[in-house]
């Protein structure tokens, strides 16, 4: 099936809207600002609206199915998010507004930065990062210009594990940091020994996802941090799994000093189609001076009188502005809504009922599937989407064909350290019965690629779109809708 442009469906002379004769007198248009030809569709009201809810109907949704997109952590989100960030006194404010005018909301930024350090055990936090890669890089900013402040600038290498998030490198490097990656050890934890003889007085520090891209909790984390910084550099932490971790774990604990939070996983603002994200990020006490300026701070407690006032403040050393104005503030108000309804209790929740869904499907599939690393996983788990008596079929097949039963597929090719990987999150919003749904295509599509996989090379079959040539569609890339060559004739 092909969708027709709406400029397909234009014909001459019809027209969708009528404007009221003008009440002001008429004046000629200067001709420098007319075009010879102006090729704007001509189509009906009826037309324009079936046309994009035909294609809205097309799209793939957390709000219509099952998404286990493995490190994305595609949750439902909540529409009482969407209801407050929507309020007036919220939706029509503006950022150059005087502080005295817009104290709910500089309130709100406040609550924020306390709840997210309180979960993590960091003394400071600035809402200001964009999204997950500009929290990585703010987070990386503020450790180059913590080395600096101290002359020592010798340290210029920052370690990365195999398995971290694969924006760790890119957020040092133009950090102008030097990358050195680290491998993983049997057990898919960070290698001590491999991180033990790469620290040395040019160690600026290391990045570590933990949970881990595997899934899997780093059983070294106390250990390794405590190597970075017996050798004098300090340790980012990559929050982008906080789900898994949630009143659980505090990362600031076992020796974190800087971590970013992706308010648009963790904190169920939606974030399909390249965004909206926020990438708040928390620091040690030691690095607060650091953090992106302005944070907002509580300048007057207030009392039965008087309510708190809330100010924009500059951090003493901070290493200046990374977003214009303070952030992503929808974004903020989503993620304050879904903490306050969850409450302590509520978010302790979320994480162990993530790490059992994860577990739960795990379970089920890993006689089938092979696990590179067979233990508990966290909120996610890793498997080979290979078989010696399927040599044709590639996790990219096995994708397609989970399409057919109406589930989106999991992440494909990632980490790059398990070949043929397929990544899969439920998050903790799934059902038993939905669960139980994707396990049993799992099983399905598995015992196709071995009995019949010609189903699985010509997977989808019942989308709205079959397979694309990929190699095609990556060279020949088709950015903007073509006018038909006889439009206008």
């Amino acid at each position: 099936m092909t969708e027709k442009t709406i400029f397909e469906l234009s014909r001459p002379n019809r027209k969708g809207i009528r404007f009221p004769a003008p009440d002001v007198p008429l004046a000629e248009l200067p001709k420098d600002f007319l075009r010879e030809n102006l090729p704007l569709p001509e189509v009906p009201e009826n037309e324009v609206v079936r046309h994009f809810t035909n294609i809205s109907q097309l799209n793939y949704s957390v709000d219509n199915g099952f998404y286990p997109l493995g490190s994305c952590t595609m949750k439902y989100n909540p529409k009482i998010n969407e209801e407050t960030a929507r309020l007036p006194g919220f939706a029509h404010i503006h950022p150059l507004q005087p502080v005295e005018t817009v104290q709910g909301a500089l309130g709100l930024m406040y609550e924020t930065q306390q709840w997210l350090g309180e979960i993590s055990g960091f003394d400071a936090v600035s809402l200001q990062p964009a999204a997950g890669a500009h929290g990585e890089l703010t987070g990386v900013l503020i450790i180059r210009a913590y080395h600096e402040s101290r002359g020592d600038t010798k340290r210029t290498k920052m370690l990365v594990p195999d398995s971290a998030h694969g924006t760790n490198p890119a957020s040092s490097a133009m950090s102008g940091l030097e990358i050195v990656q680290l491998a993983s050890d049997k057990q898919g934890n960070i290698d001590l020994k491999a991180l033990e003889a790469e620290c040395d007085d040019t160690l600026a520090g290391i990045m570590i996802t933990n949970p881990n891209t595997l899934g899997l909790f780093d059983e070294n984390i106390v250990e390794a941090c405590q190597l970075v910084h017996d050798h004098g550099g300090l340790v980012y932490g990559d929050g982008a799994n906080m789900n898994a971790l949630l009143g659980v774990y505090r990362p600031a604990e076992t020796g974190i000093d800087v971590m970013h939070f992706n308010l648009h996983k963790t904190f169920s603002t939606p974030h399909g189609g390249g965004g909206p994200g926020s990438g708040p990020v928390g620091v040690t006490k030691e690095l607060a001076e650091f953090l992106p300026s302005p944070v907002v701070a509580m300048t007057s407690e207030g009392d039965e009188q008087n309510p708190a006032f809330y100010d924009l403040l500059v951090p003493e050393k901070s290493i200046g502005r990374v977003k214009s104005f303070h952030g992503h503030f929808g974004i903020v108000v989503r993620a304050f809504t879904y903490m306050i309804c969850l409450g302590k209790n509520g978010l302790l929740g979320v994480s162990t009922h993530a790490v059992l869904n994860a577990n739960y499907i795990q379970a089920r599939v890993k006689d089938v599937y092979h696990i590179p690393y067979e233990r508990l996983c966290m909120h996610e788990f890793v498997t080979e989407a290979k078989w010696e008596d399927a040599p044709g079929i590639r996790a990219l097949d096995i994708s397609k064909r989970l399409i057919d039963f109406g589930f989106h597929p999991p992440t494909n090719y990632f980490p790059l350290i398990v070949h043929e990987a397929l990544m899969i999150e439920p998050t903790e919003t799934e059902t038993m019965e939905t669960l139980d749904a994707f396990a049993d295509a799992l099983l399905q599509i598995a015992d196709e690629a071995k009995n019949n996989p010609d189903i699985l090379h010509n997977a989808p079959t019942n989308a709205p779109f079959g397979r694309f040539d990929e190699v095609k569609a990556a060279k020949d890339l088709i950015l903007r809708t073509q006018l038909p060559e006889n439009y206008g004739s």
